[in-house]
């Protein structure tokens, strides 16, 4: 389960697996940020043998966050099991997002949820929401349940809307949705990390990368509470068609940009008064 992420500490292990034998093997692997990832693996890890593997593994190419089954995120700790989307770090500036349109939200759900992240996220900064998350990948939906269950939320397997107890409907305050928003034709493009470790279906977005944003938004108005808001990320060239989408099903909408993270978030809103804060 999620808990805030402590900073690394320097590795006690024999010198075999000092910090200087990792990055040495890291750097002639090609990994850039040799040093940091050193001081996470050896941080991680529990016992030399298992170091080893670590440093093996990220040698071959897999993600950090995969060998070390974590990723921080908003400041917490989340499981990331092997074959699950990694969240990113500009992906913060979505949930921050979130927490500036809705601080008191009851009723959270995250769709397209991956690991889970931003549901824990925004449940860990929120007053005990409920909440609820929701994939078509069954490996990500078994990470997330494990990264909600310290919050008490639920995690369901299935295409956007549908997955969802009928319950909820007309009554989510926040429903965040990290689509794929990569187009097609681009994917081959990606990082051989993303490509080769991450499933396609949380990154390929289809013709022009905004077939399952749509998708999003024209159901939001059946599931969001009046005042309720949708967010989703997308890329600065798909922002007026992604905006376009929003304002198409009948939702209230601005675009939000961080040019430190290179992050640009759609935020719409289900006209009608909002529920009184509690």
């Amino acid at each position: 389960m999620p808990f805030p992420a402590p900073s690394p500490s320097p590795s006690s292990f024999p010198a075999p697996f000092s910090v200087s034998a990792v990055v040495s093997a890291l750097r002639a692997a090609g990994c850039v940020f040799a040093e940091d990832e050193a001081e996470l693996i050896l941080a991680t890890a529990r016992t030399p043998e298992e170091a080893a593997g670590m440093v093996d593994r990220r040698a071959a190419g897999l993600p950090l966050e995969h060998v070390l089954g974590w990723a921080e995120f908003h400041g917490l700790r989340v499981t990331v099991a092997p074959g699950v989307f990694v969240p990113r770090r500009r992906t913060e500036f979505l949930v921050d997002q979130a927490l500036a349109a809705a601080s008191d939200a009851a009723v959270v759900v995250d769709l397209c949820c991956g690991s889970g992240a931003l549901g824990a996220a925004l449940a860990h900064a929120l007053h005990g929401p409920e909440v609820h998350a929701a994939d078509i990948d069954p490996a990500a939906v078994r990470c997330a349940r494990r990264n909600l269950a310290a919050f008490g939320g639920r995690a369901h397997q299935g295409d956007l809307y549908d997955a969802l107890p009928p319950a909820l409907r007309g009554r989510v305050d926040v429903l965040t949705a990290n689509v794929p928003y990569v187009p097609t034709a681009e994917v081959a493009l990606l990082p051989t990390e993303a490509r080769e470790h991450e499933p396609l279906v949380a990154l390929d977005g289809g013709a022009d990368g905004l077939t399952v944003l749509r998708r999003v938004a024209a159901g939001a108005s059946e599931w969001l509470a009046p005042g309720g808001c949708l967010l989703t990320e997308t890329s600065e060239r798909q922002a007026p068609a992604a905006v376009r989408a929003f304002t198409e099903a009948g939702l209230t909408t601005r675009l939000a940009v961080s040019d430190e993270l290179y992050a640009h978030v759609v935020i719409g809103v289900r006209p009608g008064p909002q529920r009184p804060a509690r």
